[in-house]
């Protein structure tokens, strides 16, 4: 290891982290997130509430007359959203509502091949002779995954696609509209929820990594202690002490999106944009993507090994 030596005056290469700054500010960040659940749990309504943002149609009734409207096809949205000059590419990939479906066998296989393809169709880029100077990136980079508010824990449909999902993609499950739920009702579903997604070994991110400090190892135990989020998502304003919030109003009261008593929301929107965006990007890329690399690339030279072979037998 290379002895660590103090340059004796001011020479100037620190600026580089400045420098690094300046050229992605200009290119702009790409982040591509999955919407996993049944039908009318409110997805689309969820990331809207997210990006503070119209991004998705929700697909929920205005009226009880209104037939249900679902996703009936996989189906990617995508926005510019800019904030204090910082680009963000997002990428909203929203599918047909799994389980909805008198024989579900396997109705989670247009969902992993969709991610396996964006991360195929990447590496035919990578593998180009003359490829772009920046590929465009579509691999998923998270997924989150709606768990319905029943309080009596997961259906065995949601163990198989979680433990399938896990395998591609970085899954973040969520409880949707958990103000179904009473407080200790709520303890009591989560708590559940881990001890069954702990003994089907299902690996769920943040994964610890050896890069990281003591802190980000002690921020990772305290999300996956909070694993799943009870979320509630609203589009609406209401007004609570003379104050605009995001909330849902009912004959009971007033449920503040915002409001840490009330739901899970805001540690949710802090752990995918705030804190953990770029460790998704960079653990989809470094993991996920590299796993799928490798299985690839082996098997495309295990095939032209075995070329000869064959022909020597014809």
């Amino acid at each position: 290891m290379a002895e660590e030596i103090r340059a004796g005056s001011y020479v100037g290469f620190d600026s580089i982290t400045t420098q690094i700054e300046h050229k992605l500010l200009k290119r702009g960040f790409q982040f591509n997130v999955i919407l996993v659940g049944p039908t009318g749990l409110g997805k689309s309504t969820l990331i809207n509430t997210i990006f503070a943002s119209h991004l998705v149609d929700s697909k929920g009734r205005l009226v009880a007359e209104e037939p249900v409207r679902q996703t009936t096809e996989i189906q990617a949205v995508s926005h510019l959203i800019v904030e204090n000059g910082v680009k963000l590419r997002l990428n909203i990939v929203d599918t047909p509502g799994y389980g909805d479906q008198i024989n579900n066998e396997n109705c989670w296989d247009p969902i992993i091949k969709y991610i396996k393809d964006q991360h195929s169709a990447y590496l035919r880029k990578e593998l180009t002779a003359m490829r772009d100077r920046y590929i465009q990136d579509t691999r998923i980079h998270c997924c989150l995954f709606f768990i319905n508010p029943t309080g009596h824990g997961l259906r065995p449909i949601d163990v198989i696609v979680m433990k399938k999902l896990s395998e591609v993609v970085n899954v973040v499950p969520v409880i949707a509209k958990s103000d179904c739920l009473t407080p200790d009702e709520r303890d009591r579903f989560k708590a559940r929820i881990r001890e069954e997604l702990q003994y089907e070994n299902i690996r769920l991110y943040p994964f610890d990594s050896e890069d990281d400090d003591e802190e980000e190892v002690q921020l990772n135990t305290t999300i996956r202690n909070m694993i799943p989020f009870a979320i509630v998502g609203s589009e609406n304003n209401v007004i609570i002490d003379g104050k605009s919030v995001r909330g849902r109003r009912n004959r009971w009261g007033v449920v503040n999106v915002e409001d840490a008593t009330h739901c899970e929301f805001m540690n949710l929107r802090n752990f995918l944009l705030r804190t953990h965006l770029q460790d998704l990007i960079e653990t989809t890329a470094q993991f996920h993507y590299e796993a799928f690399r490798s299985k690839q690339l082996l098997a495309l030279k295990e095939g032209v090994n075995q070329r000869p072979a064959t022909n020597q037998q014809q």
